[in-house]
């Protein structure tokens, strides 16, 4: 306002051009805020009261309007979290029916699979041969079907992705891993050739 003012008593002693409607209301304008700022200038802050009384009441009523506010926050922010809470309990049910679902979808495709495998890759009698064993010999160790290998491989993978290999021993029968290495289905440690893990069609 100064720099304006400054501006116009420059201006003041030169002739000027006649003036247009709008700088003339800017003039006025000015001058009109100069006025009431050099009023404020001049006015001193009025004590509301000096009565204990009065002041109290009014302390009083300026925390009750204090209150109310904060209480109606407080009613908005709990209305809020009781909407969210609704909406997590109802997140929470359908990502318990998604996983019931996908449970019992993967309990039906590893039934049909190792009715499948039971049917096509029979348990392998020990030692890998269909001929009777003599009454005096010891029984080698017990072979596992492929289905129960593939489910070790598959355990693994999903448990510990970071280190998927399975030790290959004598319970896995070695036509069956062969089997699973030829068509990628596993494939051998690249330093370790005990050890394989199931190939990782999900990634």
């Amino acid at each position: 306002m100064e720099e304006c003012q400054s501006k116009l008593k420059v201006q003041g002693g030169k002739t000027l051009p006649k003036l247009d409607t709008t700088l003339s209301l800017l003039i006025t304008r000015v001058k009109a805020l100069q006025a009431e700022y050099n009023q404020w200038q001049k006015r001193t802050p009025e004590i509301i009261s000096n009565n204990p009384d009065v002041l109290l009441a009014l302390g009083k009523e300026e925390l009750q309007k204090t209150k109310n506010d904060l209480e109606m926050v407080l009613a908005t922010v709990q209305s809020k979290n009781e909407q969210l809470e609704e909406d997590l309990k109802r997140a929470l049910q359908q990502l318990q029916n998604k996983m019931s679902k996908v449970k019992s979808y993967k309990e039906g495709l590893s039934n049909a699979l190792g009715e499948f495998l039971g049917e096509h890759f029979p348990i392998p009698e020990n030692g890998g041969s269909t001929k009777k064993k003599k009454s005096f010999e010891k029984p080698a160790v017990e072979l596992i079907t492929l289905h129960e290998i593939l489910e070790i491989l598959i355990h693994k993978l999903m448990n510990t992705p970071h280190d998927p290999y399975v030790t290959i021993n004598d319970s896995f029968w070695p036509p069956y891993i062969e089997l699973l290495l030829r068509y990628g289905i596993a494939l051998r440690h690249p330093e370790d050739p005990n050890r394989m893990r199931l190939e990782a069609f999900h990634m």
